[in-house]
């Protein structure tokens, strides 16, 4: 094939805006004594820690596996850390999702989405040939079935799938547990795939009426339970040791755990969860349904502590122009703004902390590259002062950033973690 890079020399080296230009005597980088182009995006060591020793806790007394949804961080580097800390394996989204996890030594990929198109199975093809991660992807279609019967036999490889339920109005899976069971009994005919669980996303489901929410949950993990029962029934895992249920994201997970716990499902399944939100949590949307969590789950409340908010980002005051109004050196290209806007939650001056009352100050819009902060007179802001912000929906922040920084309290970089979106 010829070559179709066109790189330029001069940009090799540009890997993050986020510059680092100085360190102290010792090789120290600290963001507050302006070491680092700003903006920038820091994860705090304490409170990543914090949030992946909880959530796996949680996991763990529920008797349940744990598979966060990596394309929230799309973070090798918290990949490992997140498997290390005991979790089975990580959720992506696309092939070259899974590539990244493999390349991170993630030993169970969970592919929650359908594998579609020959560039795309050649991939995956690949990636099984040169791994021994066990790999999975979802089925919600007799065409797709057959598309991928069709290659992975043609290669000599046998395709893990999972027939995926999904909820009318919603994304994929198969409508209703009928049409689920139909094509089981069809994916069981095929040469090249291995029938290998059910797999089922409840995290579309959300309104203002948290009951009204509940009880279509409730309604559809019967139905995801009955189908697997009906699965099991006929036989279609006997070729499996271990069969996959798997389900929830960042919302839901308490429900879907007890609920598929209270089941009574054959003792060979292995109940996965694929959470990802929890990794960094924030201060918008993810703070909201975590609060509502804790305040439903008596296992929950059970756990020491809690998620915190670890992603933060900084950037400079870069104009005072009117009174009561600053404008930050950030905007859309650097943070999500789908969820409500990053808002400020401490003030730095020349390296030192500055004091720092809550809700003071609020941003009130976000541009590509500025934001508006409105702050009373009681606020003494400066040109050059550094300001962090908190952020909501964390995966809309972290596919902005090539690398982002871990800090200790202080603001000292630890670590550069790449991000391969």
């Amino acid at each position: 094939m010829k070559s179709m890079n066109n790189k330029f020399d001069g940009l090799q080296n540009l890997q993050n805006k986020a510059t680092i230009m100085f360190a102290d005597d010792v090789g120290n980088v600290h963001i507050m004594n302006e070491d680092v182009c700003l903006p920038a995006v820091t994860i705090r060591k304490s409170a990543l820690e914090n949030n992946i020793q909880w959530m796996q806790a949680y996991a763990e007394r529920c008797g349940i596996s744990l598979a966060p949804h990596g394309k929230t961080t799309m973070t090798p580097a918290i990949f490992k850390l997140q498997i290390a800390n005991g979790a089975w394996g990580i959720g992506v989204g696309t092939a070259y999702q899974a590539k990244v996890a493999i390349a991170a030594g993630v030993p169970n990929v969970i592919m929650a989405n359908q594998l579609i198109g020959r560039a795309n199975m050649a991939l995956v093809s690949q990636l099984k040939q040169q791994s021994s991660a066990s790999l999975f992807c979802c089925v919600d279609s007799k065409s797709n079935a057959l598309q991928l019967s069709e290659f992975f036999s043609a290669n000599n490889q046998t395709m893990n799938v999972l027939v995926e339920l999904g909820l009318p109005g919603g994304r994929c899976g198969c409508r209703s547990a009928d049409e689920a069971e139909n094509l089981a009994d069809y994916i069981a005919t095929l040469p090249g795939l291995r029938l290998a669980g059910v797999e089922f996303y409840e995290g579309i489901i959300h309104s203002h009426d948290e009951q009204a929410d509940l009880a279509i949950i409730h309604a559809f993990l019967n139905e995801v339970i009955e189908l697997t029962h009906r699965l099991t029934k006929k036989g279609l895992f006997a070729h499996c040791n271990e069969v996959l249920l798997t389900g929830a994201g960042s919302v839901w997970y308490d429900i879907v755990c007890h609920q598929l716990i209270e089941a009574n499902l054959p003792d060979n399944l292995r109940y996965v969860i694929r959470p990802g939100c929890y990794i960094t949590h924030d201060k918008g949307v993810y703070e909201q349904s975590q609060n509502a969590l804790t305040a439903r789950d008596s296992l929950a409340c059970s756990l020491d502590g809690g998620l915190v908010s670890a992603l933060e980002l900084c950037a400079y005051v870069q104009s005072l122009p009117e009174k009561g109004l600053a404008i930050i050196g950030f905007g859309k290209r650097d943070a999500a703004f789908d969820a409500g806007l990053p808002q400020p939650t401490a003030h730095y001056r020349q390296g030192e902390k500055q004091p720092f009352i809550n809700n003071a100050m609020v941003t009130v819009d976000i541009m590509d590259q500025h934001a508006m902060v409105h702050y009373p007179e009681s606020v003494q802001l400066q040109v050059g002062d550094i300001l962090v912000f908190s952020t909501s929906h964390p995966c809309l922040t972290f596919d902005k950033w090539k690398t982002l920084f871990l800090v200790d309290e202080e603001y000292t970089i630890l670590e550069q973690m790449d991000t391969y979106f």
